[in-house]
């Protein structure tokens, strides 16, 4: 293994925890910032994990708090996973790690959340990434990872380029088996995972969350259910366009945008709804975190996810009329769920 490498992952629910067991697993040295029971469960008896990938537990080389004042030691790699809406609070808590920390990157959902980082951290702390891995805290010290592409982080350069910094986070994460690159353009691939995400999240949790059983593969399959989305990812991809973009796929086979650019509307339909019917079989549930949030009476990340598509529409005078129609309803809803605790939040998922 290279040189050992501090990792504090702030914002350890599933997906912090599963990113910070596999570092730790593979000899690096993570700190996790946490609720308190899934601190405490960390702390006496290690991580439980349960997933695509592997089924281990780890007790090395990670440890976790509640806060960021108790993490101990230099800080290579600064990890900001709470959800977007606790990030302000998160980041206020996190300054007292500044002048510890070499690298700061927030792996959160959205476009536009660096400069808050580059705000507390400074311009030349920051990097950008982005992650796509399904993750849930079942429990505290377990957590389940339900669901894993080929490459699931990437890291670049904020403006473009690469680096030695941006190199190592993603040859560490590679090296302990969550595939991840080090590229040229991360704004690009920013961008293309808003539009992946927004259009399965906006969707599901728009159509499916009135009936708590349903999951994606139960929606996608019924045509109208595959109709809907196709016309919704499609909109968000002639944003994408716009902006001088074409679908790269980078969290394949999960994204399939490259594959609606190429066959069309009608043929997407129809690919969508046989790959609901596979899925389905399979007995592999699938819900976006977004669905989840509703399904749970808890405040979605609406604003933080489709706000930054909605505005680039109407720069490009784009039209997303449906999409526009998801955002309006979800936002509605929204306003009616009550507020969460001042207290940092923890992210399941992407």
């Amino acid at each position: 293994m290279a040189d050992q490498l501090h990792f504090c992952i702030h914002g350890a629910g599933g997906l912090g925890t599963v990113v910070g067991a596999f570092l730790a697993r593979s000899g690096h040295r993570v700190t996790l910032i946490g609720r308190k029971p899934h601190v405490d469960a960390v702390n006496a008896n290690g991580v439980r994990l349960e997933g695509v990938r592997a089924n281990f537990i780890q007790k090395d080389n990670i440890s976790a708090v509640t806060m960021p004042d108790e993490v101990e030691g230099e800080i290579d790699y600064y990890i900001l996973l709470t959800k977007a809406k606790g990030t302000d609070q998160a980041l206020a808590d996190a300054k007292v790690l500044v002048d510890r920390t070499k690298t700061a990157v927030t792996l959160q959902n959205g476009i536009g959340k660096e400069p808050k980082v580059q705000a507390v951290f400074g311009k030349d702390k920051v990097i950008g990434g982005s992650i796509m891995e399904g993750a849930v805290l079942a429990e505290p010290g377990y957590v389940r990872n339900h669901m894993a592409v080929p490459v699931t982080a990437y890291f670049g350069e904020i403006g473009g380029g690469q680096s030695e910094r941006t190199r190592t986070i993603a040859q560490a994460l590679d090296a302990s088996g969550l595939g991840t690159q080090s590229v040229d353009d991360i704004e690009q691939v920013l961008w293309e995972k808003l539009v992946q995400v927004s259009g399965a999240s906006g969707w599901s949790a728009s159509t499916l969350s009135a009936i708590p059983e349903l999951d994606f593969w139960a929606g996608i399959q019924v045509r109208e259910g595959a109709e809907h989305y196709v016309t919704i990812a499609s909109e968000l991809l002639s944003i994408y366009h716009a902006m001088g973009y074409r679908a790269q796929n980078f969290f394949a086979p999960v994204s399939r945008l490259k594959e609606i650019e190429t066959v069309g509307w009608q043929q997407s339909v129809e690919d969508f709804i046989a790959l609901g019917q596979r899925m389905a079989q399979k007995g592999h549930p699938v819900r976006t975190s977004m669905h989840d949030d509703l399904v749970a009476g808890r405040k979605m990340e609406v604003e933080e996810m489709f706000g930054p598509l909605v505005r680039k529409a109407e720069e490009l005078n784009v039209k997303i009329p449906t999409f526009l129609g998801v955002y309006r309803l979800l936002s509605t809803l929204n306003h009616h769920l009550p507020r969460e605790p001042r207290r940092t939040e923890q992210g399941a998922g992407h």
